[in-house]
């Protein structure tokens, strides 16, 4: 595989792992009263994007890592047939 495919194929892992990841923890802003005027009620009071982002690189890691694994030992064609 090369490094394009590699990048492409950890691109696509990562943005799928972020979808799972954002609405962890979240708290929106009428589950604690403390809504703000102008605001929409589900509107997330901390969102933690900065944790989200390492969370979910991290995640993406291990997903990536057991893939190119398996490419790397054929376990993928094995189930193809």
């Amino acid at each position: 595989m090369s490094i394009i495919t590699s990048l492409a194929l950890f691109f696509i892992i990562w943005w799928l792992v972020l979808f799972v990841t954002l609405p962890l923890g979240v708290r929106g802003q009428w589950e604690d009263n403390a809504t703000e005027k102008g605001t929409e009620p589900g509107a997330p009071i901390k969102a933690n994007i900065g944790r989200k982002f390492l969370l979910t690189t991290l995640i993406a890691l291990v997903v990536f890592a057991s893939v190119r694994l398996a490419l790397a030992f054929g376990l993928l064609e094995q189930l193809v047939r």
